[in-house]
């Protein structure tokens, strides 16, 4: 069926969504296919059949040179989502026809329209750290500063003080961090960085999530 009744509501709304992604009724230039269409519309169009009101203007704006333009008119049932001739008809019999186009577009979007992309899943380690003091006098207070690194995608957990042995003791602390964004490497050059009071650091322990 191609357009129906553009001088109707429902033939105008057809129009619309034929040129949602169409910048002419046929091909890629203005051509007689668009002055058939354009005369058969009854003026200028609401402003809610945005794809229809911008062809609209566009067309308008040929109006010196309809004559010239390509192609031979057509009848109005040429043209349209199944580019088929309308054998149009009055009343019920055309409401029909009109209703049975809106139906087969719209099981045509529901077809076509992507499914929502699940999300990413995040890849996530759980570390746990030894942090080193440099001898039995060291402030263990001071150790736990390593908290104040920030980053996106590390979150500080659990700590605890475990003995060594000669009075020292070290910092235990847990930390979750996400792969693609906090590197093991770079962790532990900021954890060293505070060398007043850490002489070294290992990994304990480590899980992936």
């Amino acid at each position: 069926m191609g357009f129906a009744d553009l001088k109707s509501p429902t033939g105008l709304q057809v129009l619309n969504d034929y040129l949602e992604d169409k910048s002419y009724i046929k091909g890629y230039v203005p051509s007689q296919t668009d002055v058939a269409v354009f005369e058969a519309v009854p003026g200028p169009l609401p402003a809610d059949l945005c794809h229809a009101l911008h062809w609209y203007n566009h067309i308008r704006s040929y109006e010196k040179e309809k004559a010239s333009l390509p192609g031979v008119k057509k009848a109005l049932g040429k043209y349209g989502p199944a580019d088929v001739e309308d054998t149009t008809g009055s009343g019920a019999t055309q409401i029909v026809k009109t209703m049975m186009t809106l139906s087969s577009l719209d099981l045509m979007r529901r077809k076509v329209k992507k499914k929502p992309k699940k999300p990413a899943l995040v890849s996530k380690s759980t570390i746990l750290r030894d942090v080193k003091p440099w001898d039995d006098e060291a402030d263990m207070a001071k150790l736990e500063s390593v908290r104040s690194i920030q980053a996106d995608g590390l979150v500080w957990d659990s700590s605890k003080l475990v003995p060594v042995g000669y009075g020292i003791k070290k910092l235990q602390i847990q930390c979750v961090a996400e792969d693609d964004k906090v590197g093991t490497d770079m962790l532990e050059e900021q954890i060293t960085a505070f060398e007043d009071y850490v002489q070294s650091m290992d990994v304990a322990a480590f899980s992936k999530i």
